[in-house]
Parts: structure tokens; C-alpha cells; sequence
């Protein structure tokens, strides 16, 4: 059996985001555990739906020796600062030097993130990986469905495995093909590459795989793989908010010839192509949408749900925008719950007055950005929690949250749940540790852009994307580009980008 070395480091890079992730971003537990290097590791992520999770799990299985190197993760957010990316890419090094040799290694990716000095920040972790290793050894890398694919990234790794789903609900799955590939590797199998990348920009709101045109893509890609020449085929439709030259979508294919890998990924990227203009869909401007959903819950048996997208945190944002929140007051949406709002004086505040009491607070936007103010009134302290628990839904599913002093307040009978750390609002334990049953509401507002539709779907009766104000726009073609590449389309049959 193969001695096998494991690591991780984990960002998905939104440069437009006005807070740069520092070396403590990852060093910290919020959704996902804080850096482990070493032992711990292993008990870190077990139970977890996290690719690394369903490595170790398959490998240990088949009786590898698996060795734990380093494995980090952080939240969303601007550029990685030089610091905190040459101190985790060394740590990762020195652990494949010192704890080697070693038959392969696998590495927990993301595929798109920009450091200070670096606009591929894992095409140059592969890069110096490789120098280190050599040639001939397998390294395998998972990336998440958003990757920005590099052809670094590409040359450097023996193979890259995508996640198939958004919401991720499949990352521990896409750990256990990783695992199968990497064996295929080890037993010596040809491993043939072709990458294609893709002339559009797909708006995020429209790469949920759990509606069409996606759904149809990624079966396909499903049945591709059936061919015994390919050894694995991945789709990876990007990450818009990313301005770098390798932004966008990209097909990649590992085949047991080069003419089979050609071939998977031609015939893969002319489908993705054709469906263009599938990749598109209604954006809801703030007080349109309350008003609908509030003549739809007047019959309605389950909550209608708007996805407040443009301040969704998965995607870099610091989820503390009030434009949803001030659309719910003017209209008058009682029963309305917004969340998560990523606000740690506010929770502080609450929880110094305790339950039941009624305060004057300024809530969210504390993040000094010309355009946006917090939302001041008297609210109502109604629930208090710790933000310890443990995620329910499928995406975060086994994730022991740290979000530390949560509140949910309550203004002008619409309710609102803050929390110290930032998280996306894609789990229903996060409104249930506040005595929220999501089910029962009659609207609920959620700072997330697709995730939230893994556990949140099942009881919506209707969703609406909307276009709040944040730092993520639903339109590409309001983003600053300076460094795309040429020709680029911003939006799904849209403009081309011009440099």
C-alpha cells in the first residue's frame, strides 16, 4: 500500500472584497475547523462534508499509510496578504519535506484564490510542490466547483477533481473520487490532460446545479465518464468576482490517451457553450421582491424565500449590508426573519442588556464603505445564543459552528439574526439555535447566493434572487475589470471584455 501525504489550503478569493484575509482568517474555527497541522487533523474534519473527510475515509480504507501535513481554511473574503500565504505554502512544504518520502500526495483545494503577489494562488502552491517532489510522483488535487482552473494548476497537478453539485453537497464525495483516482495513478494508469476554458462568465446565482442548465450538464458529465479511457472528467463553471486573467469556466478531462481526453473535453465544452443564454435569470430589485413575497404569504403554506445575493459571505462579502433589511421595514414585512448579518457590537450589545430587553442599535455595515450605513432603531433583544452548534443540512452537514454571540432582535415585527463571525445563511440550525423554526416563517431572507438551497429548497414556496446592495453584483458588467483576458464575455451573451 502507498504512504500518502495530506494537506489543505482552502480560499476563495473575491477581489473586489474590502477585507484582505489574513494569516488569523485561517487559523480560526468558524464554519469549517480552525489550521490543524499534524495529528489533529484526522479528528478535525471526521464527520464533516468536506473533501479531505471523504479522502481520508477511502484511503484508510483501502490501507494506505495516510500522513497529515498541514490543512487550513478561511472564510471568503479579498486578496490572501503575502504573509499569511507564504507562511501556510512553507508550513505545507516543510511538512511534505519532513515528514517524506512519500508515494503521493493529495491536496484539499480550492481553486480560486488570489493572493497579494500571486493572481493564481494554487497554480504557485502546486508550482513549488512540484519542484520539491519531482516529476513522477502523483499529486492530486480537489477544487471546488467555482475554481478559477489555471494552466499551472493544470501542468503542476496530476489530476484535478471537481466538485458536481452547488449547493456542495456532494465536497466528502468528491474527497472519495479524488481517492479513486489517486489509485488509478498509483497502479501506474496513463493519465492523459486537456483543459478547455470557457468564453463567458456565469453569474453564481445561475451555476446551481439543482436547476437547469447546469443539471443537464453535469448529468452528461456523468454519463461521459462511463467511457473506461476516461480517468476523470470535471466542470468547473467558476468564480465571476475574481479579477484575474484565468477567470471564468473551464472543462478539464484526464483520459487514459490524448486523443480520449481531447475528445471528452471538446465534447463537453461545446455543450456548456451551446447553452449560453440558459445561463441567465430574473434578479429582483429589494422592494419588488418583499412586495411579492408578501402578496404570495398571504396564501402561502411555506415561506417564500429571497436570497439577498449581492452580500452573500461565501462569496467574499462581509455580510453586513441593510438594504433587505430596510426593503422588509418600508414595506411592512412582519414575520419576516433576515439573516445572517455579521455584526459582533450588535450581538455584544444584546447580549450586555439580555433577553427581552429594548435597545437603541446601529446594526451591520461597520465596515467603513462609502454608500453604506447601519440600520439605527430600537430593537427588541428577543433570543440569545453562544453560536456553538452543530449543522444540520446537507451542505454544512457535521460542521460544529463557531460563530460566537449570536442575537436575534426584533424591529417593527421584522426579526433579524446577527452573529460575531460572518457565516452564510445556507444551514437551519443557524435560526433554530435562536428558537427559529425556518419552516414556520412566513418569509425568511438569506444572505447567500445558492448554498442555502440544499437545506432551504425543500420547504420554500417560492425563491427570489434579489439584487441588495453588496459587495457581490449579480451583474459582472458593473465589476472594475482591469485584468481579464480578452474577449472575455462578462455576462452570459454579453459584452466582451476589452482591456
Amino acid at each position: 500500500m502507498a504512504r500518502i501525504g495530506i494537506g489543505g489550503f482552502i480560499h476563495e478569493t473575491n477581489t473586489f472584497a474590502p477585507t484582505k484575509a489574513r494569516f488569523e482568517h485561517f487559523a480560526m474555527a468558524d464554519g469549517w475547523p480552525a489550521l490543524t497541522r499534524g495529528g489533529e487533523l484526522f479528528a478535525a474534519v471526521q464527520g464533516i462534508n468536506l473533501p479531505v473527510a471523504g479522502l481520508i475515509q477511502t484511503a484508510s480504507a483501502e490501507g494506505h499509510e495516510l500522513v497529515p501535513m498541514t490543512w487550513c481554511s478561511a472564510t471568503p473574503l479579498a486578496h490572501v496578504e503575502r504573509a499569511a500565504y507564504e507562511r501556510i505554502v512553507s508550513m505545507l512544504l516543510e511538512d511534505a519535506k519532513s515528514k517524506g518520502p512519500f508515494d503521493a500526495i493529495y491536496l484539499d483545494l480550492h481553486g480560486a484564490m488570489v493572493a497579494e503577489h500571486f493572481e493564481d494562488g494554487e497554480g504557485e502552491l502546486l508550482r513549488r510542490l512540484r519542484a520539491l517532489v519531482g516529476e513522477r510522483m502523483p499529486i492530486v488535487a480537489n477544487l471546488d466547483l467555482h475554481a478559477n482552473v489555471t494552466e499551472a494548476m493544470v501542468r503542476h497537478a496530476s489530476a484535478l477533481v471537481a466538485f458536481r453539485t452547488y449547493p456542495h453537497i456532494d465536497m466528502f464525495d468528491t474527497g472519495v473520487r479524488s481517492a479513486r483516482v489517486l489509485d488509478r495513478l498509483l497502479a501506474g494508469m496513463p493519465c492523459f490532460k486537456a483543459l478547455r476554458k470557457i468564453p463567458f462568465l456565469i453569474p453564481l446565482s445561475w451555476q446551481c446545479t439543482m436547476i437547469e442548465p447546469a443539471a443537464s450538464i453535469y448529468r452528461l458529465l456523468g454519463e461521459m465518464e462511463n467511457d473506461p479511457a476516461i480517468v476523470s472528467l470535471s466542470f468547473a463553471p467558476g468564480f465571476p468576482p475574481a479579477d484575474i486573467r484565468e477567470c471564468g469556466p473551464a472543462v478539464m478531462a484526464y483520459a487514459t490517451t490524448q486523443a480520449a481526453a481531447d475528445r471528452a473535453a471538446d465534447r463537453l465544452a461545446a455543450r456548456i457553450e451551446a447553452s449560453e443564454s440558459a445561463f441567465a435569470g430574473r434578479i429582483w430589485q429589494p422592494d419588488d421582491a418583499v412586495r411579492h413575497a408578501m402578496e404570495r404569504a398571504r396564501t402561502a403554506k411555506r415561506p417564500v424565500i429571497i436570497a439577498d445575493t449581492q452580500d452573500n459571505p461565501g462569496a467574499g462579502t462581509n455580510a453586513e449590508t441593510m438594504g433587505m433589511f430596510e426593503a422588509l421595514v418600508r414595506n411592512g414585512a412582519e414575520g419576516a426573519v433576515f439573516g445572517l448579518v455579521a455584526d459582533g457590537d450588535a450581538a455584544a450589545a444584546a447580549h450586555r442588556a439580555g433577553e427581552g430587553a429594548v435597545i437603541d442599535l446601529a446594526v451591520g455595515n461597520k465596515t467603513p464603505v462609502p454608500g453604506f450605513a447601519p440600520f439605527r432603531g430600537r430593537f427588541t433583544v428577543e433570543k440569545l445564543g453562544d453560536g456553538n452548534f452543530t449543522a444540520t443540512g446537507p451542505f454544512y452537514l457535521g460542521s460544529r459552528m463557531k460563530l460566537g454571540p449570536m442575537a436575534l432582535l426584533a424591529h417593527e415585527g421584522v426579526r433579524v439574526v446577527v452573529a460575531t463571525h460572518k457565516q452564510q445563511a445556507a444551514d437551519q440550525s443557524m435560526f433554530r439555535h435562536l428558537g427559529i423554526e425556518p419552516a414556520a416563517q412566513k418569509m425568511l431572507v438569506l444572505k447567500s447566493s445558492v448554498h442555502f438551497r440544499a437545506d432551504f429548497q425543500p420547504i420554500a414556496e417560492e425563491i427570489l434572487i434579489t439584487a441588495a446592495p453588496g459587495g457581490n453584483p449579480a451583474d459582472h458588467l458593473v465589476l472594475p475589470f482591469r485584468h481579464l483576458r480578452k474577449g472575455l464575455r462578462l455576462m452570459p451573451l454579453g459584452p466582451a471584455f476589452a482591456a
